[in-house]
């Protein structure tokens, strides 16, 4: 639970001291109830909680919404029961019927659902939702959900559309999926969805139903812009998919250089359905190496549907001024399996993270060919990061004494991330074939990392 709600039990004990629910905790966060309801069954509260008497006696009708609570989440099944027949005076504590619903004691179970029934809905049941869902990934919590998404069908615009930008990630793709099922939100709306949410599931869900509602042949701005536009991948992609429907082919050449692959795979689909074929396009984009608006997208797109040949367009933009296309041509080259080993070691001086990283992946499988003195004078504290990483990586992957040498080096190494690594790559180390039975230096490494040799 959230640290500012401390444990669960503290929570209890303020309620039997008499602190009004609304006092202790934020009403509307389903951890907080959750921590009272767990922390109410703690041995060390045991006398402070009501008795059935208290519930069920003469004085019943003196119970106060805390003492309502904490019986509630009682032990004993026969006072939860005892309780929930009190609830209705209490509408605050919905949340733990909603809890009870999911309750391992049958009969207490059946009256919270009841009690659910009857008492739920659409103004209650919008700040219950995070609870209901959240409890929902329990045993026995899916009669809240389909109690939930039955009271919410009916809800208006306005509370639905509460849900769908709620802070929780599964309140939305509830609200969302939904709002689809009902069919409540226009093309426009779900395209606008698609494009402001942070979620790939609810991206991709209102995305997919914005253009199910497209008809053929339809040329809707106020739907196709909003995905096109969008930052989301994914969103993207289904719009630029959607331009063949729409008949737009002119409109997904634009989008053969994006940054994305997949976005850049739909693009050459749909202006190939169209009869043009993307190649000549993204050869006559990179021939000017110089070209300081060259977009990246289009190198690599030129190796996702090029040929070996088309390494020759690459080769040059190496050297050009952007590092993101500098990245892009290492990329691509890799694509076409095209490995030249010594320009690619050139570009681990490269003061781009990123193209120093293409470089490594590019280089990985030729380790074994790069001096290793050359890579363990890379890994001195001095370098740069992203350089002392891409060596301990080419060093790792030649396997043998070379691996552990730079393993070993980099144990006490202030990058707590790299020591991270060098300890994993210690402990993963085995002897390999260029490696003599009995390695002196093996075991003195070993040794120096608080190892054995016994162990491999």
């Amino acid at each position: 639970m959230r640290e500012e709600y401390g444990d669960g039990e503290a929570v209890a004990l303020r309620l039997a001291e008499g602190a009004a629910p609304s006092d202790v905790f934020d009403g509307a966060d389903p951890l907080g109830w959750l921590a009272l309801d767990a922390g109410a069954r703690s041995w060390r509260l045991r006398d402070a909680l009501p008795s059935r008497a208290e519930i069920d006696g003469e004085r019943r009708d003196a119970l106060t919404e805390s003492r309502a609570a904490l019986a509630l989440c009682h032990g004993d099944g026969r006072i939860r029961a005892a309780a929930l027949e009190r609830a209705a005076r209490f509408p605050g504590l919905l949340p733990l019927v909603v809890v009870r619903c999911a309750d391992w004691v049958a009969p207490v179970r059946e009256r919270a659902r009841d009690l659910l029934r009857e008492t739920l809905d659409a103004d209650a049941a919008v700040p219950l939702a995070p609870l209901v869902l959240l409890l929902g990934r329990r045993g026995r919590g899916d009669f809240a959900v389909e109690v939930l998404g039955d009271v919410l069908r009916g809800a208006s615009h306005e509370q639905l559309g509460r849900l769908r930008a709620d802070g929780d990630r599964t309140v939305r793709r509830f609200a969302h999926r939904l709002a689809v099922a009902e069919g409540r939100l226009s093309a426009a709306e779900l395209a606008r969805a698609a494009a402001q949410d942070s979620d790939p599931t609810v991206q991709t869900l209102c995305a997919e139903a914005a253009v199910a509602l497209l008809p053929e042949g339809a040329d809707a701005d106020d739907v196709l812009g909003p995905l096109l536009a969008a930052r989301g991948p994914r969103v993207r992609s289904i719009g630029v998919t959607a331009l063949r429907r729409a008949g737009r082919p002119e409109r997904a050449a634009d989008f053969l250089a994006d940054r994305s692959g997949v976005v850049r795979a739909c693009a050459r689909y749909v202006v190939r359905q169209y009869g043009t074929d993307p190649l000549p396009w993204y050869r006559r984009r990179v021939t000017d190496a110089g070209d300081p608006a060259l977009p990246s997208g289009a190198v690599v797109g030129l190796a996702e549907c090029g040929a070996r040949a088309d390494a020759e367009l690459l080769v040059p933009l190496l050297a050009h001024p952007s590092p993101a296309v500098r990245a892009g041509a290492v990329a691509g080259l890799r694509i076409l399996d095209v490995t030249d080993v010594r320009r690619f070691r050139e570009l681990l001086d490269d003061p781009a993270p990123g193209v120093v990283r293409e470089a490594t992946v590019s280089l990985l499988p030729s380790a074994g060919s790069l001096d290793a003195g050359w890579l363990m004078d890379r890994l001195a504290a001095g370098r740069a990061r992203h350089a002392r990483v891409a060596a301990f990586r080419l060093l790792d992957g030649r396997g043998g004494l070379v691996r552990l040498r730079a393993a070993v080096a980099l144990l006490d190494d202030p990058d707590v991330k790299l020591r991270g690594w060098a300890e994993r790559s210690v402990r993963q180390w085995h002897p390999t074939p260029d490696v003599p039975l009995g390695s002196e230096e093996a075991a003195a490494l070993l040794e120096r990392a608080g190892l054995s040799l016994c162990r491999y």
